[in-house]
């Protein structure tokens, strides 16, 4: 039997939490993720979220603690990160349906209740769109260099360079996709299944997708590496599709030409397709 199995995960103690973290610049500590939501397992972490007051050190990294041998993961946040989570759209797509969700532990002056009111109360509106068009244009044009990264890869079988386009072209334009078609993802691990139940899970994107993230074997044997990288430059060309003129103009022109050179190059039979 694995070591880990031996160990029982205790379910946390959220009074004794909220006294740990509560400081002078702590105006409210809020629990996120899983164990809000009620669908903590048995490796979850706990998700707390301090709210600062304004005049409060700049410290917002998020810090991790073992505490009961359960993971718990503070992060803080100032006044002035809130208005973002509703005027930015990759930040509105990450955070408006956790605040959603989101319980408070401890907030005596009621700081926590309004912004949770004004995430119920979100929309997607033309304004918002018109910036995840932007993100959207910038991002593509950004993942060109690891197009060219895994063209190259595939040409020379070189691993580093495969590697890097697959990130890429699986991560990183799954994020543009999310942002683009604004996608409220409920947290990190639901991304994957809420961007393909928008598509259509039988969609040919969601069929790329799901073969640039290796996920489904081909007769039973994981996609080698070449196989993933291509169906990411296939993936990347799909996108540019669906954006389509949401781009800039000089971002399409440089999306457009990277299209090209994809469509020319993977068209062309590899060595061990010759006859």
């Amino acid at each position: 039997m694995p070591a880990a199995a031996c160990f029982r995960m205790k379910t946390p103690d959220l009074n004794k939490l909220v006294g740990r973290f509560t400081e002078p610049a702590v105006q409210a500590i809020v629990l996120m993720g899983s164990f809000a939501r009620g669908d903590a397992g048995h490796f979850s972490d706990v998700d707390l979220v301090r709210f600062l007051a304004p005049d409060a050190p700049e410290d917002t990294e998020a810090r991790s603690f073992i505490i009961d041998d359960r993971l718990v993961v503070v992060s803080n946040v100032l006044r002035s990160q809130v208005e973002g989570w509703f005027t930015n759209p990759v930040s509105a797509t990450e955070c408006i349906a956790g605040i959603r969700t989101a319980k408070p532990l401890w907030d005596p002056e009621d700081l926590f209740l309004p912004i949770q009111r004004r995430a119920h109360a979100f929309v997607w509106d033309t304004d918002m769109q018109s910036k995840a068009n932007a993100f959207a244009g910038e991002q593509m044009v950004g993942w060109v260099e690891e197009v060219y990264k895994g063209l190259e890869g595939i040409r020379r079988n070189d691993i580093g360079r495969m590697l890097n386009a697959r990130f890429g072209l699986s991560f990183g334009i799954v994020k543009v996709v999310r942002v683009y078609l604004g996608i409220l993802i409920d947290g990190d691990n639901t991304f994957y299944t809420q961007i393909l139940e928008r598509l259509g899970n039988d969609s040919e994107w969601a069929r790329l997708c799901r073969a640039a993230f290796a996920i489904e074997p081909r007769e039973g044997v994981p996609l080698p590496l070449t196989e993933q990288v291509l169906a990411g430059l296939r993936l990347y060309v799909l996108t540019a599709d669906l954006i389509g003129n949401d781009a800039g103009v000089g971002q399409r022109s440089i999306i457009d030409r990277t299209v090209a050179v994809i469509t020319d190059e993977i068209e062309k039979p590899r060595p061990h397709e010759r006859t």
